[in-house]
Formats: structure tokens, C-alpha cells, sequence
């Protein structure tokens, strides 16, 4: 239920956004950081590739979401490279932001031999700092020299902020009879909530699938994974998932096992960027059971996530069952409170409304094992995630949430980082 393991028949192996047959990337230092660590990388889909793109909702947002967004569009989700810069949002940048995305994917296009409206960006960083052009397109030619089957890593590596660690991940299964490979690379750390919860994350597949089914197979695996992740309440200018897919068309008999893996995928990524919150010590999962539809459950669940006084909670390893029965009622959906059931881990703190007796200690001490535990195990008994499970009624809808605990760290990185 809170595992983190493959859905079969998807097995882990490695490589990652370029474990997929025919796909490059490239990550690199070019200069746009202070730090000296990378931050410019590039990815390069198989030709035919379409790309199924889902963008912050947020209404001031940076010109390299509205470009993305309007060349998906005129494109019909054809789409062959997509250029990523850190250290820079270019949100709030006025007409230089849209003349400087313009600019460097008409550099990049230039390089592969491809058409501009072929070539996407993305890029994250300070709010209101514009690229340095000069530097990015400096860098250019060594990046798109270094593009390899094997680049995944750096390019996972080049696109981080305030990550304290990269994410990534590939699944194999054999369907209708061939090997398909699914890959995946995200950042994210702070300013990450629900409508597109700053994010980018970006998807590899080798099978091919028409642009209208891959979008909207994209946008159901965003609903069950970006989208119900948050660290802080905070929707970024820049969130962007942009998924590839590429090779020989799959027989519609296996696009339901496709999705099971390319959700699967997406809810790595998205457990994998709320686990690195902003000074968090854990992962918070919230399954709740008995409402109306999955949409209402997952509503409940991000609240839940979401609220600060449950973070807290956490993070003091305090059983506290009053904060997260209080903000399940908050959510704007419908619940019975007296058919309310909860439990933390194996413990169960409430039955119809009311609240058991339970070891305090014990739930406390779950908690504090969980913080100790490995780093997004696929062992739900060894792994740092807190599991709450909550009842709200009797009906069939069901779904799931994931955040972080809120600690004092994270408002030290805040107040000290300029965002």
C-alpha cells in the first residue's frame, strides 16, 4: 500500500531518462551558477517522438512554460529536445525572458538540425533572474557533444536547485511480446504544492503511442503523482512535466499496462521530490479510503499532507489524530465524521469518530523509526515514510498523497535563500 516497488510486470533497472532505446542527454557545468555545479542539460527523443506536456497553473509563470505549452500545441505533441537550465528561473523577466528562451532554443535547434518549434526549455532557479545568455548558448556545443545513451545522470544531476539529491529512475516490461523501457528525471526541494506542484520533471518511453492517448495518459499519471505531492503550499512560475514517446506503436491491448508503469514512474519522482523537502526528515503518506470518488480522496489527502500543524506533528513525532481529522474536514469534500477511522502505521488511533486508547509511546517511537529509516525503501518496513490511513465513509473512492514534515531547517533555507 505504501510501497515504493514497481508495479508488475515493471521491473527497476538502471540508466534512467536514457534507459529508453534511442534516447540522449546531456548535463554539464556551463558557467550559470555561482556554485560551479552543473546546470545546463539536454535531451534528445528519437525522431517521430511525441511529448505530452503539463505546466504550472500558477498565473505568473516564465515565458519557457507559455513557449513549451504553445509549440505542444501548434505541433500536435511533436517534439524532439528539450533544453534545461538551473540557477535561473527567467519568471519576471519581461520581454527578454520570452527573447532569451527564443534565442536559446534557436541555438540549440541550430546544433541538432532540427526545426525550432522542434526544441523545448525549461528552466528553474531564482524568481526574476534572467538568463545569461551569452553563457548558456557558450555552453552549447560541448553539451550537445557530450549527448550519450548513458547521460542520464548528468543531465539528472544538472538540473538541480536546492535538491540535496537527484531523482531518477527506469522501469522495464516485456508487453505484447518486446522489451519497453520507461525513464525518469525530476528536481525539486521547495515551493512544491498540488496543481502542479519549484518542479520540472521529464519522462522517456520507447513505445510509441498516439500524441492524443499519451496526453491524456500523462495527465492521468500527473493527478495520482505531481499533482498530489506538496512540501509547503507554494506553486512555483516554472512547474513543467514533459513526457517522450517514441518507437514501435504498442497494440492497444497493452496501453493499460503502459500507464500502470508510466504512473508508476511519476509517483517515484513526485515521492521522490516531497521526501526532499526543504529540511524535511521524512515522507508523509496519506491513503484515504470511503469517499465518493478518487478525486474527493486525493483531496482529502493532500489537505492532509498539507497542512502545517500535521507537518509539525511529524516532525515532533506527536500522534496528534485531532490535527489530521481536522484538516480532512477542511478539505471542501464530503465525509461522515462519525464513520472517521485513522491509523499511523499499524497503530489505530480512531474508530466511528472517536478516538481509541493507544500507546502514545509507540506511536511516537513508529515515528521516529520511520525518520531513521532508508532513504524511499521499497520496503515499507525499513523505509523513512510515516503511512496515516483514513476511513471516511463507505464509499468506493480511494486515493493518495504524499508531503514532508515541516522542520526549523526549513525556515532557516528560506530565509537565507533568495527564491
Amino acid at each position: 500500500m505504501f510501497s515504493d516497488a514497481a508495479p508488475s510486470p515493471w521491473q527497476p533497472v538502471a540508466g534512467g531518462l536514457t534507459a529508453p532505446e534511442g534516447f540522449l542527454a546531456a548535463g554539464l557545468t556551463a558557467g550559470l551558477k555561482p556554485s560551479g555545479k552543473p546546470d545546463l542539460a539536454l535531451m534528445l527523443a528519437p525522431a517521430g517522438a511525441v511529448c505530452a506536456g503539463s505546466f504550472t497553473t500558477n498565473r505568473v509563470r516564465a515565458a519557457c512554460v507559455d513557449l513549451c505549452a504553445e509549440r505542444l500545441a501548434a505541433q500536435g505533441g511533436l517534439a524532439r529536445a528539450v533544453l534545461i537550465n538551473s540557477g535561473q528561473a527567467n519568471a519576471c523577466t519581461g520581454a527578454r525572458g520570452l527573447a532569451d528562451s527564443l534565442a536559446a532554443t534557436a541555438a540549440v535547434a541550430a546544433r541538432l538540425g532540427l526545426a525550432e518549434a522542434e526544441v523545448l526549455i525549461c528552466s528553474t532557479g531564482v524568481i526574476g533572474v534572467p538568463i545569461p545568455l551569452d553563457t548558456l548558448v557558450a555552453g552549447l556545443d560541448p553539451l550537445v557533444e557530450a549527448l550519450a545513451g548513458d547521460g542520464g545522470n548528468d543531465a539528472a544531476q544538472a538540473i538541480l536547485t536546492t535538491d540535496l539529491v537527484d531523482k531518477q529512475i527506469a522501469l522495464e516490461a516485456s508487453l505484447g511480446g518486446r522489451r519497453v523501457r520507461i525513464g525518469g528525471m525530476a528536481k525539486g526541494s521547495g515551493m512544491i504544492h498540488p496543481n502542479m506542484a519549484t518542479m520540472l520533471a521529464f519522462l522517456s518511453c520507447d513505445a510509441g503511442v498516439p500524441a492524443e492517448l499519451w496526453q491524456a495518459m500523462v495527465q492521468r499519471a500527473v493527478e495520482r503523482s505531481f499533482n498530489a505531492i506538496t512540501v509547503d503550499g507554494d506553486t512555483s512560475t516554472n512547474d513543467t512535466f514533459l513526457a517522450f514517446a517514441a518507437g514501435e506503436p504498442l497494440d492497444a491491448s497493452q496501453l493499460g499496462s503502459l500507464e500502470a508503469g508510466v504512473t508508476a514512474v511519476a509517483q517515484h519522482l513526485a515521492r521522490a521530490i516531497a521526501r526532499d523537502g526543504e529540511g524535511a526528515t521524512c515522507l508523509i503518506a496519506v491513503q484515504v479510503e470511503g469517499a465518493s470518488d478518487g478525486a474527493a480522496a486525493r483531496t482529502i489527502a493532500r489537505t492532509v499532507c498539507g497542512s502545517s500543524l500535521v507537518k509539525c506533528a511529524i516532525h515532533g513525532r506527536d500522534p496528534n489524530w485531532g490535527r489530521i481529522v481536522a484538516a480532512a474536514g477542511r478539505a471542501g469534500v464530503p465525509l461522515d465524521p462519525e464513520a472517521v477511522a485513522l491509523w499511523l502505521g499499524e497503530h489505530q488511533l480512531m474508530e466511528a469518530g472517536q478516538p481509541l486508547p493507544f500507546d502514545r509511546a509507540a506511536a511516537s517511537h513508529y515515528m521516529k523509526e520511520r525518520a531513521a529509516g532508508t532513504y524511499l525503501s521499497a520496503d515499507p518496513t525499513k523505509g523513512d515514510t510515516v503511512a496515516i490511513r483514513l476511513r471516511v465513509g463507505s464509499g468506493p473512492g480511494s486515493g493518495m498523497a504524499w508531503g514532508c514534515d515541516l522542520s526549523d531547517q526549513y525556515v532557516r533555507i528560506n530565509a537565507d535563500y533568495t527564491t
